[in-house]
């Protein structure tokens, strides 16, 4: 983890510096920012791996501040930490381009847990023994879609297209199996890398945010949700080595 650039934006001095505390004992490099006007400077000058971010902010909200980064493309990993618990909020954070949240007061050591979650990105479950396509390849072309896995990116039509690391993973996984249904909670499992919650709407709020990024294309019905399963990729991928 030597090396890991993480952001910690929170206004209360004490739980920024316990959360900064607890991240460098981990091994990550932690800076804190005690506002979003603060955060939004720090973020022009230098690269993050990872943000954790308040929603009530001075200055810039959390909302505002996450939706400038994912309009700009970042694809840094976000997770909030909030006092606002409603089911409501959690939702439309995530539908944002959140990619976790955790509810104030929250325990140090989930969160450490989380942010390793994060970042260890796409390790996957049962990836070896159910993936059919060749652990050699570099790029998995599914219709009108480049999935490169070695290099985490993602195009339509040779255009790129920014996707949050859970994202990314909920698209390879579907790219990967075509025509297979996953239940939300494999979809959980599998691309978060943690036990499921029995939180559906996570789920939900990050299809639904894929679908808007590929809405422009019309490839957005590529994703079909069959009602009382779950989802699954609509067509016949070719797989190109290179």
């Amino acid at each position: 983890m030597t090396g890991t650039r993480i952001l910690v934006v929170e206004d209360d001095a004490d739980i920024n510096e316990v959360v900064c505390t607890r991240l460098t004992r981990a091994g990550y490099t932690a800076t804190a920012a005690y506002s979003g006007s603060e955060a939004r400077m720090v973020l022009e000058r230098e690269p993050f791996d990872l943000i954790i971010t308040d929603l009530m902010l001075p200055g810039v909200s959390g909302e505002r501040l996450i939706a400038e980064l994912r309009d700009r493309g970042s694809g840094a990993p976000i997770i909030v930490i909030s006092a606002r618990g409603a089911v409501n909020d959690r939702v439309s954070v995530l539908s944002m381009g959140a990619d976790d949240y955790l509810v104030k007061p929250f325990d140090l050591d989930e969160l450490a847990a989380r942010v390793e979650s994060q970042l260890r990105g796409r390790s996957y479950a049962f990836a070896t023994a159910e993936r059919q396509v060749s652990a050699a390849r570099n790029t998995l072309m599914v219709g009108r879609w480049s999935v490169d896995s070695d290099g985490r990116t993602f195009q339509i039509d040779d255009e790129m297209v920014p996707l949050t690391n859970i994202e990314f993973n909920i698209i390879e996984l579907l790219a990967s199996h075509p025509g297979r249904v996953f239940t939300k909670q494999q979809v959980y499992e599998l691309c978060w890398g943690e036990s499921y919650l029995i939180d559906d709407n996570t789920v939900t709020a990050h299809i639904s945010k894929i679908r808007a990024k590929l809405k422009p294309s019309g490839t957005d019905s590529y994703i079909r949700t069959v009602w009382g399963l779950g989802v699954k990729l609509d067509i016949e991928p070719n797989v190109i080595k290179s």
